[in-house]
């Protein structure tokens, strides 16, 4: 179930905090990188942080967007130091890991860490199912971006190793699909003069948190996009376009 992991960190910004979290990765057993948009670096610098984890570093992969990073994956758990109103929050690590193991056996988990400085920012938030909030001090929260990697993967790794867990009967669509299906509900908003003021950034992020916690699997997802599609076809032919 490991294999299923992905570990994704969005625009990292040191190459030592890269190396250190290949390095998690190869003491726990994880073996799926992505970067997005990473500070530029050569893999041979990774070499004096983590020894030994050559397959790894050459299995990284590297994308210039989030939204290719998340593609191919079925559930995307955010991390974050700070609480969002309005997202799902967990704190509850261990029963977390458990829930994830089983996820894990059905289709691609990402677990998505946000830049060094800032941490993920609101649109990567909304790519995310749920965010987890690792339960360290209040007094002093903010943990090192490969110590936070260190902590997730150890939860994950003892939760593999216990019973097997029974996998989620239903598996929600991919991130292709679900970007398939805003862009489409977005083309269908506009076509019906929807957003009376802005630029429907706010509408558009309430929409993907709604998507989040339905989990439309493939089909749902699929239908949702062709009725959103025909809805502006519709529009088009009612106006001889």
């Amino acid at each position: 179930m490991l294999a299923n992991f992905i570990v994704i960190l969005h625009r990292p910004q040191d190459v030592r905090n890269i190396g250190a979290v290949v390095r998690a990765m190869k003491n726990m057993g994880f073996g799926r990188l992505r970067l997005v948009a990473p500070v530029p670096f050569d893999p041979a610098d990774l070499g004096g942080i983590a020894h030994r984890s050559e397959d790894l570093v050459a299995a990284i992969e590297t994308f210039a967007t989030l939204d290719e990073a998340i593609a191919d994956v079925r559930y995307v758990l955010g991390t974050s130091e700070r609480a969002h109103p309005g997202r799902a929050m967990r704190s509850d690590l261990r029963p977390l890991a458990a829930e994830l193991v089983a996820r894990a056996a059905a289709g691609p988990v990402a677990l998505l860490f946000g830049p060094e400085d800032n941490g993920l920012d609101n649109a990567a938030l909304d790519r995310c199912h749920a965010v987890l909030s690792l339960p360290a001090d209040p007094a002093y929260p903010s943990l090192n971006l490969a110590q936070a990697a260190m902590l997730l993967l150890y939860e994950l790794r003892m939760a593999a190793a216990g019973p097997s867990p029974a996998p989620p009967q239903r598996v929600p669509a991919s991130g292709a699909e679900i970007a398939s299906l805003v862009a489409a509900a977005e083309a269908a908003l506009d076509a019906i003069g929807f957003v009376k003021s802005g630029d429907g950034t706010a509408i558009m992020r309430r929409l993907r948190a709604l998507l989040a916690r339905a989990e439309p699997d493939s089909a749902e997802a699929a239908l949702l996009t062709a009725i959103a599609r025909e809805v502006v076809y519709a529009l088009r032919r009612a106006r001889g376009g």
